[in-house]
């Protein structure tokens, strides 16, 4: 195994790693809003990369529909059969929740007088 003869002295040392500088990132002008943009990045401000909108930021904002209307068009393209069962399996959950949530109410209002 390779043993050096000698210990290496700290100029000797200093002098070999004189090169191993940090260097400033490359900073670009984003051709979309103008601002400085790291080279080779989407941009954070407006989510363009080579003149095309890549993320979300750049893209106008979407209304989302409800919850509650997905789920049923989503029930709508199912087999009759499977929305059957799965209308009968939710039915009776909504109506403990339904019942829970009156008996909370009262409780409240009870303990408010």
């Amino acid at each position: 195994m390779a043993v050096p003869k000698k210990r290496t002295g700290h100029s000797a040392q200093g002098k070999r790693r004189s090169n191993w500088k940090a260097t400033k990132p490359t900073l670009t002008k984003c051709p979309n809003c103008g601002q400085a943009v790291l080279a080779h990045t989407v941009c954070t401000a407006c989510g363009t990369y080579k003149g095309k909108t890549v993320s979300k930021k750049g893209q106008p904002e979407v209304v989302e529909t409800p919850v509650e209307e997905v789920k049923e068009t989503k029930k709508a393209k199912k087999s009759t059969k499977k929305a059957k069962v799965e209308a009968l399996e939710e039915a009776p959950k909504a109506e403990v929740v339904e019942e829970k949530t009156e008996e909370a109410k009262e409780t409240s209002e009870e303990k408010a007088e």
